[in-house]
């Protein structure tokens, strides 16, 4: 007859699992060299999947940005001649 018991553990093919580390995969396999060239590649890979702006688009968003730069400029003058009038005001 089978005996039955009552643990949820399986036993691993081939023997038994104490004493036995994970090693982490390939990446424990590689020195820092190789680490380091992995690394640049996946950095290689990522950058062949960004979509880059058109010369148009690149032009429109960096108005964009000097327009709102500007604007900020004169809202925090005047904000700041204001400030400065007033603590005249209250100073002498």
């Amino acid at each position: 007859m089978t005996e039955i018991t009552d643990t949820t553990q399986v036993p691993e093919p081939g023997g038994s699992s104490e004493g036995k580390g994970r090693r982490g995969g390939k990446r424990a396999k590689k020195g820092p060299l190789g680490r380091l060239g992995l690394f640049y590649r996946q950095i290689i890979a990522e950058l062949r999947k960004v979509v880059w702006p058109t010369r148009q688009q690149l032009s429109t968003y960096t108005s964009v940005v000097i327009v709102f730069v500007v604007i900020m400029i004169g809202l925090v003058t005047v904000i700041d001649y204001g400030f400065t009038q007033a603590v005249k005001y209250v100073f002498g």
